[in-house]
């Protein structure tokens, strides 16, 4: 496994207690002369753990700059900003087409510019998105509530929370011992231990219906304590050696669990109730997940081996690790006091998720609650509740896109682009088969433009499935197909689905590789799921 070779005794170090990233060395300061050691020792076991030139860039760091230097430039990169506003500049003057109001095209031009700016970050993506937001307000296309009406979304606060979840988690030591407890039953591989948490968030899907919550709040914590207690950092070099492949692999395996059970994802159940109302026909939880229980496992099994072959972590096996997992667990000794707080919260949390239904709990409130008893009991502190700049930056965001994605809609934009879709899909006299993968294409990828699944469903899902049957495509096939790529769809970014920002926000995997490896993988599950699926489905009588 690539972060648990123990191969050489310098691999031992992969499992150092868990500590924050080592800070980065500024460019004018990197060659400056070696200053003499500090005199300060009581860091000095950590920083014998990093390599010699880590070592050496750690004590750099807290030398002065050297006189005449430059000062090193700290605001926005200029091109890639300067690209960004061009795109929403010839946007904006381009005349709208026919049935697209002024003020909703304004809004598709600030909108795709701001996800220029996301992915070519001239700044911060909460700096983007806040400057997005900026514009809708400056040119009047949204009022200043509209324009930040998402901030009150319980999804992005969600997401947040999660991050705070994860600090105590890392804190109190739970982290390291759960950590430890699986590398002890699967480490000897990276692939293993890859499937294993893949599994067990498959098995929670259907209990805790929403993926923000599920990653957030559980996987999350779990995925960054094993990747820093086997030496996979953000910000040192190690990031490919068990962090990225894990991150990504948890993340395009959440949009399939989700997908295969009707309780899987909050807005699951929407496309249900959009299905009675247009076909007259109920998909029950039971229906849901016959139907989407084959092709859900072929691509569990086969999406974490086609990223562990295309983006693969450096080290593949690691036949000590075990063994020295279990001497680690023996080390730890009894769980601590905050430990069992943090364990304690943990199970209160996600019982609340489980059963929130019947007791009237939603997601966030239940997290807020979990979160309070943390702060209570001093588990973890408001000031590294501030410190956690990820989770603010993700929750800035994520909710300027939510609030433009919403208003897109609002202002008939989504509307105007599914009846041309339909239009032009169902004038084209194909058969119903490759009209409905027609129609399905165009669905799941326009969600390029939405950062919420239930969003989607509502503002395309009707309009899609009324075609769809029209053309000659069964009835029940069609809704039920919708619906899982709904799911599914939310791969392609990371804003697209709940558990998305949390994933992509732990920083192993740059935005670029992100999306590219989102696209591969669509491909992948849209071939196994009309594929292996339709098969399936013919079996089982839905077709």
């Amino acid at each position: 496994m690539a972060s648990l070779a123990l191969t050489t005794p310098l691999n031992i170090r992969c499992f150092r207690p868990l500590s924050a990233p080592k800070p980065r060395l500024p460019i004018s300061l990197r060659h400056s002369p070696r200053p003499k050691p500090p005199t300060n020792t009581s860091h000095q076991p950590t920083l014998f753990l990093l390599p010699r030139r880590k070592l050496l860039t750690t004590a750099a760091s807290a030398s002065p700059a050297p006189p005449g230097a430059q000062p090193v430039w700290q605001g926005a990169a200029m091109k890639p900003l300067l690209a960004t506003i061009a795109t929403g500049v010839i946007l904006w003057f381009i005349p709208a087409p026919g049935g697209v109001s002024r003020i909703a095209w304004q809004l598709l031009s600030i909108f795709l510019a701001t996800i220029i700016g996301i992915i070519s970050q001239p700044l911060p993506l909460g700096a983007v998105a806040l400057l997005g937001l900026g514009a809708c307000v400056l040119t009047k296309t949204l009022t200043f509530a509209a324009a930040f009406s998402a901030f009150g979304d319980p999804i992005p606060w969600l997401i947040a929370l999660a991050f705070f979840f994860a600090r105590g988690f890392i804190k109190t030591g739970l982290g390291n011992r759960i950590a430890y407890q699986f590398v002890s039953l699967y480490g000897s591989s990276s692939l293993g231990l890859g499937y294993s948490l893949v599994l067990s968030e498959a098995l929670l899907a259907p209990a805790i219906p929403s993926v923000s919550a599920r990653a957030g709040g559980i996987f999350l914590p779990l995925v960054k304590s094993l990747c820093a207690a086997c030496g996979s950092n953000v910000g040192d070099g190690t990031e490919r050696r068990l962090g990225a492949w894990l991150m990504l692999t948890c993340f395009q395996t959440s949009v399939i669990s989700s997908s295969m059970f009707l309780t899987g994802m909050a807005a699951n159940p929407l496309a249900a109730n959009l299905t009675a109302s247009t076909i007259g026909m109920q998909i029950g939880w039971v229906d849901w997940a016959k139907a989407a229980i084959v092709p859900g496992l072929v691509s569990l099994f086969v999406v974490p081996l086609v990223l562990y072959v295309m983006y693969p972590p450096t080290v593949k096996s690691s036949p000590d690790a075990p063994k020295l997992a279990r001497e680690k667990l023996a080390a730890m000794g009894p769980m601590s006091k905050n430990e069992i707080i943090m364990a304690g919260t943990l199970v209160l949390t996600v019982g609340l998720w489980v059963l929130g239904g019947m007791l009237g709990v939603d997601s966030v409130s239940a997290a807020i609650l979990g979160l309070s008893v943390l702060l209570i009991t001093g588990v973890v502190t408001w000031k590294e509740c501030l410190a956690e700049s990820v989770a603010w930056d993700t929750l800035t965001w994520f909710a300027a896109l939510i609030a433009m994605a919403e208003y897109l809609n609002k202002y008939g934009l989504i509307s105007w682009f599914s009846q041309t879709v339909v239009k032009f899909v169902g004038g084209l006299g194909l058969s119903w088969q490759l009209s409905f993968a027609i129609l399905v294409a165009l669905y799941f990828y326009s969600h390029y433009f939405f950062a919420s699944g239930a969003a989607h469903i509502g503002a395309m899902f009707t309009a899609f499935l009324s075609v769809a049957t029209a053309m000659g495509t069964p009835p029940y096939l069609g809704a039920c197909v919708l619906s899982f790529v709904s799911n599914l769809m939310g791969g392609l970014t990371h804003y697209g689905i709940g558990s998305a920002p949390v994933f992509y926000g732990a920083g192993y995997v740059p935005l670029g590789t992100w999306w590219g490896y989102g696209f591969i993988i669509s491909i992948v599950n849209l071939l196994i799921w009309l594929g292996i699926g339709g098969i399936w489905w013919k079996a089982i009588g839905l077709c």
